[in-house]
């Protein structure tokens, strides 16, 4: 079931129905309802992966558990290892099993050796890199004594499995979420109303900007050996706000939703195409995933304090194993190496923390300074980009050789006029708003009411005139 479907339109309704109607005077009845809808919402696409998620979420439970009754040092590593050994062995059969064979053969091959292995027909369940790290944070930080673990079994396999970030984020901890299972929540007519704004935002991004941008996007990359330099940028170009609208598309609409059962999730993409260099953009991007690295690796291999050789060997590690989590490519390898480079200079000249403001901040436009920082960067953004959406990293060299070839000036063969003004008009609204939650979220008083609503028609009315291009949101294959 995905967010953009008529099953979600029906199965939401129906949800807050018996959420604030039927159980709100009991909230462990409440809590098991969202449960059920988690389930029920996950096994849409096959009710076989409910059996994974069940797994993690029981093992991490019981660890917890286990961790509570010792103060022993080597049982509470023994039990935690046993959680990562399970969570991120079942994550590596499913999702890199093939890659790992694929690879092993070729080694082989070239050194004259033939081996009679072969690859699995595996199925990649929905979102198993992202509560596989949800569930896996949780028994890292009662190891580490920093949440107590929990005895509601009910609460805790909700956290891991609520339906609005299941599928793909935002990756919460347990410090944030479980205890919002575990208190009683109230329906507040201001949040559920703002909640529905950033869902209608989140669908605008998602039908409008992303599934429009993917109609060019597939057509010059499955042709991009026929195509000018100027096209290949303008697909990348494209691509890059793909990406964006399609993934913070699934984060608004899965923070809004939230909102609507009064659980606060957190922000999961804060305008990281405005960003002044490459360390505030990674600060502003898929920050719970980008969060979830710098606690759990890269502060525990000694982050930025060591010595300078130490500091690089993080960088890279960090950025590698991102880029392996993303999928079973070399790929996404080349693109974690790619933004380890980019972002080197600035950690080692301790800089990389120079832009924590919002940029033009109280201003209507940046400065030089800062709009050449801001071009830069999405520049070299879109440039690792297409390593991130080409077939092989053949084909994105290829593919970026030719962007900077002598055709770079020619007219592009493939051009959509009304996919571009459309991402003008985003990046638009995105700039007027970046100091908000979401677009349209709306101080009182701001605008008066009748041109609030005159706004939320005619974002109603784009997404029913474009809205005839309905593609996979693209982080569910991760």
């Amino acid at each position: 079931m995905t967010f953009n479907s008529i099953d979600f339109a029906i199965f939401l309704p129906i949800v807050l129905l018996l959420y604030w109607v039927v159980t709100n005077r009991n909230l462990r009845v409440q809590n098991v309802l969202l449960l059920i809808a988690s389930y029920v919402f996950y096994g849409w696409w096959d009710w076989r992966f409910l059996f994974l998620i069940v797994i993690s979420s029981s093992v991490d439970y019981l660890v917890g558990r286990g961790l509570a009754k010792t103060d022993e040092k080597g049982k509470r590593k023994l039990l935690l290892l046993t959680s990562i050994f399970i969570n991120i062995g079942l994550l590596g059969f499913f999702k890199y099993y093939n890659f790992f064979v694929e690879n092993f053969i070729g080694a082989f091959k070239f050194f004259g050796h033939t081996l009679q292995l072969r690859g699995l027909h595996i199925i990649l369940p929905i979102g198993i890199s992202f509560y596989t790290f949800q569930t896996l944070s949780y028994s890292i930080d009662v190891y580490r004594r920093k949440i107590e673990p929990t005895n509601d079994i009910i609460a805790f396999f909700t956290f891991v499995s609520f339906f609005p970030q299941l599928v793909a984020g935002p990756i919460e901890r347990a410090k944030n979420l479980l205890p919002q299972f575990r208190s009683k929540r109230t329906f507040k007519c201001d949040t559920a109303v703002d909640g529905m704004r950033q869902i209608l935002w989140g669908l605008f991004k998602k039908i409008v900007i992303a599934d429009n941008c993917a109609v060019s996007v597939n057509t010059i990359f499955s042709n991009y050996s026929h195509y000018s330099g100027s096209t290949l940028l303008l697909g990348a170009l494209f691509f890059a706000f793909q990406i964006y609208a399609d993934f913070s598309g699934y984060s608004d609409i899965a923070v809004g939703t939230a909102r609507l059962f009064d659980i606060k999730l957190m922000r999961n993409f804060a305008v990281p195409y405005f960003s002044r260099d490459i360390a505030e953009f990674w600060r502003r991007w898929h920050i719970s995933l980008s969060t979830w690295f710098r606690d759990y690796v890269y502060i525990p291999l000694g982050g930025s304090r060591c010595s300078t050789l130490l500091k690089i060997r993080n960088v890279f590690v960090i950025f590698l194993v991102s880029g392996f989590w993303h999928g079973a490519n070399w790929t996404f390898v080349v693109w974690g190496a790619l933004n380890a480079l980019y972002i080197l200079p600035l950690m080692l000249l301790n800089k990389n923390r120079r832009y924590t403001d919002t940029v033009a901040e109280e201003k209507i436009l940046p400065n030089i300074k800062e709009g050449f920082g801001i071009v830069l960067t999405f520049f070299m953004t879109v440039i690792a980009w297409v390593f991130f959406r080409a077939e092989s990293v053949t084909q994105a060299v290829y593919y970026i050789c030719t962007i900077f070839s002598v055709s770079l000036f020619s007219a592009p063969e493939v051009f959509s006029r009304d996919t571009f003004v459309l991402i003008i008009l985003f990046v638009l609204s995105e700039w007027v708003q970046r100091n908000k939650r979401h677009v349209l979220q709306f101080n009182k008083g701001t605008l008066p009411v009748f041109i609030q609503w005159g706004i939320y028609y005619v974002i109603i009315s784009l997404i029913i005139f474009f809205g005839g291009n309905e593609q996979q949101f693209i982080y569910f294959q991760f």
